[in-house]
């Protein structure tokens, strides 16, 4: 495996740098890969385009940046327009299909899926869940990132007791999202 980088993007309060950290622990501590996540901060980090880079490698990672995304993982229209442009050719887009509507920038994607996160997780009674959802969505529509045994294992022990259940609930639909 060479350099995988992912970009999770969005605006602030929906878990963004928490997505990056599930991620980054679960490919590190599960998969015995390098990874390095590097998180937005200041005033994107309370509701403007937030973002949470995931770089992971086999070897040795000597830059911690996301540069060249393989995977945009978006759920907001600002950080869309943001952050689209580092999406490399034959990249792949994850993409909170009623919150973000696609243009001409997405047709240098691969494959481009699409999911109702947050109708998802207001199902589970809150739209904190979302994030969890997209999640579950990703992990279940790539195979070179990270397994959900390993994803699962670190949401268990990094959320917090009382959400964990409804947590793993909002994995769940998302994983089984077609």
């Amino acid at each position: 495996m060479s350099r995988v980088e992912v970009r999770f993007a969005g605006f602030g309060g929906q878990g963004i740098g928490l997505m990056g950290r599930l991620l980054g622990e679960a490919v590190a501590l599960g998969e015995g890969k390098n990874s390095v996540m590097t998180q937005s901060y200041g005033p994107e980090s309370r509701g403007g385009a937030s973002s949470a880079d995931v770089v992971i490698d086999t070897d040795d990672i000597d830059f911690p940046k996301a540069t060249d995304l393989d995977y945009f993982v978006v759920m907001s229209q600002e950080a869309y327009s943001k952050y689209i442009p580092k999406l490399k050719k034959g990249g792949i887009i994850f993409v909170e299909e009623d919150l973000v509507t696609l243009d001409e920038h997405a047709d240098k994607a691969k494959k481009i899926f699409k999911i109702p996160a947050t109708k998802i997780a207001e199902s589970l009674g809150s739209r904190l869940y979302a994030n969890i959802a997209m999640l579950g969505f990703l992990c279940a529509n790539t195979d070179d990132i990270v397994s959900e045994e390993s994803l699962l294992k670190v949401m268990k022990t990094k959320i917090k007791a009382r959400y964990v259940e409804k947590n793993l609930v909002a994995f769940q639909k998302g994983k089984e999202h077609q």
